[in-house]
This record gives structure tokens, sequence and C-alpha cells, in this order.
């Protein structure tokens, strides 16, 4: 394993595991056996890119489970599911701010030269790789139709 990402995510269970936080145990269990299967059982290596996109793609999915046990009225869920964003979050890098989204579409929406919202796909193409895993698909989605007109 050549992954810092990886060693502290093992390094975190043990120590929630002597701490005797089942809920916490049991989730990062759960990271980690996703981590595993994306990367060790596909025949890839485990580097922190590998990890990151792991990590992302559950919190998108914790947040999916948010909305839908919001909706049905089960507050327990929701709880849980929250809790597992949080623990999560620990091995993402920094999210970005609106704010730095909006200058980074900025500088995409001159350097592609898009005039319209039909010139959608030109930003997307040279905005996503600079934001990849350091924001919300939705929201830099949601930035970039705001921004043009």
């Amino acid at each position: 394993m050549d992954s810092a990402l990886m060693n502290q995510l093992t390094e975190d269970i043990k120590t929630a595991m002597k701490a005797q936080q089942g809920e916490v145990v049991m989730a990062l269990r759960t990271l980690l056996a996703a981590v595993k299967d994306q990367t060790v059982n596909a025949g890839q290596a485990v580097t922190d890119e590998a990890v990151v996109a792991v990590v992302g793609k559950a919190i998108k999915q914790r947040l999916d489970a948010i909305e839908q046990f919001g909706a049905a009225g089960r507050q327990d869920l929701v709880d849980k599911e929250k809790m597992q964003v949080e623990l999560y979050r620990k091995y993402q890098p920094r999210q970005l701010e609106r704010a730095e989204i909006e200058e980074l579409v900025r500088q995409c929406i001159a350097e592609s030269g898009a005039s319209s919202k039909k010139e959608m796909g030109k930003v997307m193409q040279l905005l996503m790789p600079k934001v990849k895993g350091c924001a919300d698909g939705k929201l830099v989605n949601q930035v970039v139709q705001s921004l043009l007109p």
C-alpha cells in the first residue's frame, strides 16, 4: 500500500476499535471495503487518488440517502448517514467554496470563449479536471449554469 490515506483509514479503524466506537468502526470498515473493492480487487494500485475517488462516491451515496430518508421521515437514518458523511470527509481534499468555484468557472468561460448555455460542455471540459475531488458536481453544474447567459 502506497497510499497515505489508506494507511490513515486503517489507523483510524484501529483507534475506533480501541475506543469501542462500534458505529464509527462499522462506517470506516465499510469505506475500507469499498476502497479495496475498487482498487485491490479490481487489480489496480491503491493510490491517494483512488481513495479520494471512492470516498467521493461514498459521500455522494450518503447524501442521496439522506435526501431519501428525510423525505420518508426517518430522522434516525438521516442522522446515521450524516455521521458517516462527516467521518468520510476527513479522507477528502479540502472542498472548494462557492466563491472559489465561481472564480474558476469565470476563468474557464473566458478561456473557452463560451457565450451561452449551449456551450456549457466546453466550459465543463476545462473545469472538471481543476475541481475533481474538490467540489460537488451538482454545485459546479449550478454555478456554470448561473454564470452562462
